[in-house]
């Protein structure tokens, strides 16, 4: 992929969380075109319409227009967050059957436009998505990138930044696995400004291991809680997206735990799961990988075979 060229992104599904991450992305200034596809092609034009309306408050111009997969041809991410919606009471993997059908669809279509830059997958079952990105596709897996754990890992650098009564900035820590059920906190390695939870809990009684296993309960879960009272989930996600599309656009080299194909880091191969990984202008450069303890390696490996075993009937 050349790297001159300008910052072009293809959003396809203007839903919920696709037209939150079109706001998050004029807003924020990350990007200098936006094309907006979508099915009901009315809806992607009335959100390409209020969102130019706004441009004159915005910090940067960003060219917004409407499209089709042709326009895919010239850009150089597309986001993908087209698919059936998560329903009250379902979880992300039942999800599977609808939007593989789906993804299958846009996928031979955007290649078929000639499309040679970057996958960014956010529909769920987001791992299992990817992974069928990558095989629908024929892309190198670095530049198959699923949102991963990024919500997860805000979320949990959130509530422990309420914890401990620090910015969530000053909190070091993640949660990988599948953005889903199986995934898991890593708190051996979580430190706040240097100093290691761990150490924190052991030297001060007010805090206490069983809030943290509580406060990451409520890390797993928040997307039901949300999905409860308002349906669906869509800021919080939005917003990791145009972080992700940032830290590929300014070739940032940042760290941020996305879902990429393993191939043996965490003694794991062939299959996407959200993990820490290197991201810049050609995608993932590489995994971090944490120093698990034996816990979090027996979890992980857990959360992997789940994956494995929704993938198996499929590919």
């Amino acid at each position: 992929m050349e790297m001159v060229k300008g910052n072009r992104v293809a959003l396809i599904g203007t839903g919920f969380v696709g037209s939150s991450y079109a706001f998050g992305l004029l807003n924020q200034g990350v990007a200098d075109e936006l094309v907006m596809i979508d099915l009901n092609e009315e809806k992607a034009k009335g959100d390409v319409l209020d969102l130019n309306h706004g441009k004159v408050f915005a910090a940067n111009p960003l060219n917004i227009k409407f499209g089709t997969y042709e326009d895919c041809k010239n850009v150089d991410i597309v986001v993908i967050c087209a698919g059936a919606n998560q329903k009250p009471g379902e979880t992300r993997l039942q999800l599977v059957e609808k939007n593989l059908k789906i993804f299958h669809s846009i996928v031979t279509q955007v290649v078929e436009s000639g499309f040679d830059g970057i996958f960014l997958v956010a529909t769920n079952p987001v791992d299992v998505l990817t992974y069928a990105v990558w095989k629908y596709s024929g892309f190198p897996k670095e530049r198959v990138i699923g949102s991963g754990t990024i919500l997860d890992t805000a979320r949990f650098r959130y509530l422990l930044g309420e914890y401990f009564e620090v910015a969530p900035q000053n909190v070091h820590g993640y949660i990988i696995g599948e953005h889903g059920d199986s995934e898991l906190p890593v708190y051996s390695s979580v430190d706040i400004g240097g100093v290691s939870v761990m150490d924190m809990i052991k030297k001060n009684p007010k805090f206490k291991q069983d809030d943290l296993d509580e406060l990451f309960i409520n890390v797993r879960d928040a997307a039901y809680q949300i999905i409860n009272s308002k349906g669906a989930t869509y800021y919080g996600i939005a917003m990791g997206l145009v972080r992700i599309t940032k830290a590929i656009l300014h070739n940032e080299n940042s760290i941020l735990t996305v879902s990429t194909l393993l191939e043996g880091e965490y003694d794991e191969k062939d299959v996407y799961i959200g993990v820490p990984a290197v991201i810049n202008r050609r995608g993932v450069r590489e995994v971090t990988e944490l120093n698990l303890n034996e816990t979090e390696k027996e979890q992980f490996h857990k959360s992997a075979d789940v994956l494995r075993n929704i993938l198996k009937p499929h590919f």
